[in-house]
């Protein structure tokens, strides 16, 4: 009976062993604290690795696990795992979701840990502060941020005997120099007046003096005649031929449009100049947005936000601290990935493609405005670009598209924070 009972010991020694060595429920078999960390974009890999290499010199009891998801899932995955108290300790956010989870809890407030620990958040893009601060309170350490420009195509401007465009262009500019840019036989386009919002009418209703969205969050913008102001602009040069029309851009995508050499001036993110150089080489330029009644750019970008429920604060909020650190961005500026949300370490970005301006970006972010968010972003958003897309087809006219899009819009806010 004793030879059964110590083997039946040995046997659950043994099972034990097993279940530590493969970590348990929750992989900290080592001894080791584990951090999961979560993104979607590997084309972060080598700076990533690099900056949590720097963490763990300091914090060898530390393993960091990082899992990429593809875009397509991220965001299910991660509100699915968050909303059931469980999910990675760090991870990307952006701003479209970032209301709803921080309204929800499903990320830590981290103003508390920015105020102990002193940290000096002003060092980060004032634009990315705003887009990651609710109820005035930081929930998201910015990481990197991406900026609009006019990005143009030097053959065709050389062709044409046309300066190329500087920081004094307007929209008359664009117009005036975009006609001439414009030829038909050989289906080549000035300017692709974009129906996409982040690249396109956002920035114009801006620079129109418009909004988006008020700073409350409390109302739409859509229905201002700033706004109307942006949409007609756009619609003027599709019907003069001067921009691919709506249909066109459906059918083809703007960006290939302009990297054929079928259009002479595309604005588009910063984090799209890797993509447009491999397409146009040294025939690419860059510039700021042309100012309407003013300058404005709208800024978007990520950061990294925190469990609300996670069980290694401290681990997760040093991790944190170190991957928006002034080395970890760096090391991020120096892939040549984005433009570093840390002030200051830029440079390695800025050589990433030494033909071109991309300084452009850094300095546009005086003119910076921060893409417009609210709890149901998604929401509205998808009402918007219904709307839009309608106008723009020729379905409906700019006026009712954009009063329906106010109407809904701020029937929408109206609900939000009503939990």
């Amino acid at each position: 009976m004793r030879k059964s009972f110590c083997g039946l010991l040995t046997i659950i020694f043994l099972f034990a062993a097993v279940l530590a060595g493969c970590g348990g429920s929750t992989g900290e078999s080592s001894g080791k604290k584990v951090l999961n960390v979560a993104l979607w974009d590997e084309n972060v890999k080598e700076p990533l690795t690099k900056t949590i290499q720097l963490y763990n010199q300091n914090h060898p009891d530390v393993e960091v696990k990082v899992t990429y998801t593809p875009w397509a899932d991220y965001w299910t995955k991660l509100k699915t795992s968050l909303a059931g108290n469980s999910g990675p300790d760090v991870f990307w956010m952006n701003g479209p979701n970032f209301y709803a989870y921080a309204s929800n809890g499903w990320i830590k407030d981290l103003q508390p840990l920015v105020d102990e620990s002193k940290l000096d958040a002003s060092v980060y893009t004032d634009a990315l502060i705003n887009l990651y601060s609710y109820k005035d309170h930081l929930y998201g350490l910015p990481y990197f941020l991406d900026a609009v420009g006019l990005y143009y195509n030097k053959e065709l401007f050389d062709k044409a005997g046309i300066p190329y465009p500087d920081d004094s262009w307007t929209w008359n500019s664009i117009e005036e120099n975009a006609a001439k840019l414009t030829n038909k036989e050989n289906g080549v386009y000035g300017y692709a007046a974009l129906i996409d919002s982040q690249s396109g009418y956002y920035d114009l209703i801006h620079q129109a003096g418009g909004y988006i969205i008020s700073e409350d969050k409390k109302s739409s913008g859509f229905d201002s005649p700033e706004a109307l102001s942006a949409f007609k602009w756009e619609q003027s040069l599709m019907e003069k031929g001067i921009s691919p029309s709506a249909q066109q851009q459906l059918e083809t995508k703007p960006l290939q449009l302009f990297g054929s050499g079928k259009v002479a001036m595309f604005p588009a993110i910063s984090v799209s100049a890797p993509e447009l150089y491999k397409l146009l080489g040294d025939k690419l330029g860059v510039a700021p947005l042309p100012a309407g009644k003013q300058k404005a750019t709208i800024v978007h970008g990520l950061s990294w936000a925190m469990n609300g429920k996670t069980k290694h604060e401290k681990e997760a909020w040093e991790l944190i601290q170190v991957l928006s650190g002034k080395e970890g961005e760096q090391l991020l500026a120096d892939s040549g990935f984005s433009i570093p949300a840390y002030k200051g370490t830029e440079e390695g970005w800025l050589k990433s493609i030494p033909s071109l301006n991309l300084q452009v970006f850094v300095d546009s972010l005086k003119f910076a405005v921060p893409y417009p968010v609210s709890e149901k972003t998604a929401e509205w958003q998808d009402i918007e670009s219904k709307e839009i897309q309608d106008a723009f087809l020729g379905k409906k006219t700019f006026d009712d598209a954009l009063k329906t899009i106010a109407e809904k819009m701020n029937g929408i806010l109206a609900t939000e924070g009503k939990h």
